[in-house]
């Protein structure tokens, strides 16, 4: 079984395009390190009106994914957004839950 996570994440202005371009061409290691940690099916949506970002993932039951901030990996990817989105202190993107209103199977 699997839970499902969504957040929202803020891009700076005139960002748009970079961002894509550096999910286009993910780390073999991160993706690696993403999918070891737990995490499924991880799409993210922008709102290009207000540079929204709404990020849903899945998350297998036996996930680790609140030890990634730890991880060299995921924390060289953080420094290298930084530059493009709203971030707390250490590069991490800041983060705004989203609740679930609805679901259909």
């Amino acid at each position: 079984m699997t839970r499902i996570h969504a957040f929202r994440m803020q891009l700076k202005p005139g960002a748009m395009d970079e961002y894509k371009a550096r999910h286009d061409a993910i780390w073999p290691e991160l993706a690696e390190l993403l999918h070891h940690s737990g995490i499924r099916d991880y799409s993210i949506f922008l709102d290009e009106e207000t540079l929204s970002l709404f990020a849903v993932l899945k998350l297998t039951d036996d996930n680790s994914h609140e030890t990634l901030s730890k991880h060299p990996v995921m924390q060289k990817w953080w420094n290298y957004m930084a530059p493009l989105m709203h971030v707390e202190p250490g590069n991490k993107p800041k983060e705004w839950a989203l609740e679930p209103v609805f679901y259909l199977a």
